[in-house]
């Protein structure tokens, strides 16, 4: 069975869309609303399931249905291992959401993520060739969530946590990653570091400087800026300071979470205390994963051939027409300005890889892997303007399987 994009247009009996009232989509309230594209577009939903092998005749029922497939099921029953050669499961990924977190919407309950969480499984689909099944979970509850995708996953290859809220989402991964042996993957984390990661690297070295030469400060403390410090770190950047609301988090704050806290020990070597406008600094580089604005007097502070990554969308935290008064690279999380740092970039390729060959896990080292290969993708053709490719470049996605599959054989992750 596969994912399929399909005209989300239905057509009913008498011919026309299924439109309501007037022929208009209806709003998010339920009423007739003006005629919006995303409506039309959303209408009976983003995907379909079909089948990969015809049913033409009893014969092929027969082969694909009972009583050739109790063979196959028997195999399995006596060869567990098997499943992954007989079923869809070593090609297919759960999308698993409490819809507690979902884009710049924030909890809007497993219903309302739906089209949120179809819209990854197509890009899942169009950019890496894998099949993904949104699933989202009607409980919030750690404990529940847990248990139930541990009782989903005999059914998929992967899985990817989406839109599921901090600190909780860090629980969540770490307790199924020590559950589960097939890739549990959170992808506002870690496919948000693969990303910005590759975009460092390069924006390093068009001015000619290692990533151990940077200082970096990180605004926004929650699943993407911790998973960003870490890997940073794991990349030896020079130093990274995260800031939240309250201000830089170091080993002082009486206030930390658990997560805070452990961040505090492999971060802020400076040991700069304050506000993030203190940690700006001097700094060389910005990173945006909150929210809010960042004051101009701020940016202008930094060192000189600064880089700045204001991520946040709709509304990245530094405009980009204030960040290039002061920055040599500049990047937003939007598609209508140069350099978007876009999770579509990595998550596709990192899955197919790790699906490739039927790892157990995904590593920091297939992360890392899957960072440098996006980076080399751009080459020789390196500019401000462009440290990051589009991801509608048909090389991206074969350059980081290839890479995260080779990294997870090189690990002992891999099972063939």
């Amino acid at each position: 069975m596969a994912a399929e994009i399909v005209n989300p247009r239905t057509e009913s009996s008498d011919g026309s869309t299924g439109q309501e009232g007037n022929g208009e989509p209806l709003n998010s309230l339920g009423a007739p609303d003006s005629f919006d594209p995303a409506f039309a577009l959303h209408r009976g939903g983003k995907m379909a399931v079909q089948s990969t092998v015809p049913i033409r005749d009893k014969d092929d029922l027969s082969l694909a249905y009972t009583p050739g497939v109790a063979r196959v099921c028997t195999a399995i029953a006596e060869r567990p291992e098997l499943v992954d050669d007989y079923t869809w499961k070593s090609s297919v990924v759960a999308v698993v959401t409490d819809g507690t977190a979902v884009l710049g919407l924030g909890d809007i309950g497993p219903e309302a993520s739906l089209p949120v969480m179809e819209g990854k499984a197509i890009l899942f689909k169009q950019f890496g060739g894998v099949d993904a099944v949104p699933i989202a979970l009607a409980c919030t509850d750690v404990d529940e969530i847990v248990e139930t995708v541990v009782r989903l996953a005999p059914s998929f290859g992967g899985v990817n946590l989406e839109d599921i809220s901090a600190p909780r989402c860090f629980e969540i991964e770490k307790r199924l990653q020590e559950r589960l042996d097939i890739p549990v993957f959170h992808d506002d984390q870690h496919g948000t570091a693969v990303v910005t990661l590759a975009a460092l690297r390069n924006a390093a070295r068009l001015s000619g400087r290692e990533i151990g030469q940077l200082r970096a400060v990180i605004s926004g403390a929650g699943a993407a800026g911790v998973a960003i410090a870490k890997m940073l770190v794991e990349a030896g950047i020079g130093d990274v300071a995260l800031a939240d609301r309250k201000g830089i988090i170091s080993a002082d704050r009486e206030d930390l979470t658990d997560v805070k806290r452990e961040v505090a020990g492999f971060t802020n070597k400076a040991g700069i205390a304050g506000s993030l406008e203190d940690a700006l600094a001097g700094a060389d580089v910005f990173i945006g994963v909150s929210g809010g604005t960042v004051a101009e007097e701020a940016v202008a502070s930094m060192a000189k051939g600064a880089f700045v990554f204001a991520m946040a969308n709709p509304n990245p935290e530094v405009h980009p027409d204030v960040a290039h008064k002061y920055a040599a690279v500049v990047a937003t999380g939007r598609s209508d300005y140069p350099n978007q740092i876009n999770n579509v970039l990595a998550f596709p390729g990192i899955f197919a890889g790790a699906l490739q060959v039927r790892a157990s896990r995904i590593t920091e080292g297939m992360k890392i892997a899957a960072a440098e290969a996006l980076a080399s993708v751009v080459g020789d053709d390196l500019a401000a303007d462009y440290v990051i490719p589009s991801p509608f470049d048909e090389r991206v996605a074969p350059a980081v399987t290839a890479a995260v599959a080779a990294a997870a054989r090189a690990e002992g992750v891999a099972r063939r």
